[in-house]
């Protein structure tokens, strides 16, 4: 897949400058992120699509508030929740955010730069993840490049229920934008668990249903090899607690894992 940096921002020749842009987030439940996310997104964005399945804590309401348009749709998983926001959007070039996601200002600048020159190829940011009000430097977490413009011709999410993927097509420019993507992880340590043991339950449901084993020596390694990857090779000591934290919980996010499979095995005889 060819990839290019550019110094300042894409030029299309010859194409129309009109070209306008469909937000899509998926949400559950976000109202603590939603409002920053949305802010950040009409300074781009000619359309917000915010496709929600079942909260309950007014994230619809503020989503409207805000100018969106909620759409109600069942579950689907990650991947399929987001093409089918992609499928819905008015506008073929789609900028995809998560909820607890939003642009700063550098990269509102770059994107509305692209869209005046038009829309050429797919646009690569750099996601900032952030525990708490720490920006996470180390442990794997910067940087953390996601393609995140695009047209919806060009690209597709890709995965089960756990973790999804944007694959783009092979002969597709993808082409790396200034800025950050702030990405808030969790605002507190209990948050942080509570995802990682999501994670953890959605893993062993997909080993379940895949038919695959799952030891108790082999998550008792797969922790080992997660807390000396996170805290050692990729320098997580140098985020101070933060980085020690990150790295137990993803060792311990193993045997969590250990023990939902379990559960779930029990469960289904």
């Amino acid at each position: 897949m060819p990839r290019y940096r550019v110094s300042g921002l894409l030029v299309s020749q010859g194409m129309d400058n009109s070209h306008k842009i469909s937000a899509v987030v998926i949400t559950l439940n976000e109202a603590a992120n939603i409002e920053r996310c949305l802010v950040s997104l009409k300074n781009v964005a000619d359309e917000i699509l915010v496709l929600d399945s079942g909260s309950t804590d007014g994230t619809k309401e503020k989503a409207q508030a805000l100018g969106a348009q909620v759409i109600d749709t069942e579950w689907k998983g990650y991947s399929a929740t987001k093409n089918h926001g992609h499928a819905l959007a008015r506008y073929d070039h789609i900028i995809s955010l998560d909820a607890d996601e939003e642009l700063d200002p550098e990269l509102i600048k770059a994107v509305l730069d692209v869209k005046q020159k038009g829309l050429i190829g797919a646009c690569r940011m750099n996601r900032k993840n952030f525990l708490g009000r720490q920006w996470v430097r180390h442990s794997g977490w910067y940087p953390d490049r996601k393609v995140r413009l695009f047209h919806r011709d060009q690209a597709s999410w890709k995965g089960d229920f756990v973790h999804e993927e944007l694959h783009v097509n092979q002969d597709v420019r993808i082409v790396d934008l200034n800025g950050h993507l702030n990405h808030y992880t969790a605002a507190t340590g209990e948050q942080h668990i509570s995802t990682v043991k999501k994670y953890a339950r959605l893993n062993a449901e997909r080993y379940i249903r895949e038919g695959r084993s799952y030891t108790l020596f082999r998550s008792l390694l797969q922790a080992i090899a997660s807390w000396v990857r996170s805290y050692v090779l990729r320098m997580g000591f140098l985020d101070g607690m933060a980085g020690w934290y990150i790295a137990i919980r993803s060792a311990r996010g193993r045997i969590w894992r250990y023990q939902y499979f379990k559960e779930l095995q029990k469960h289904n005889g």
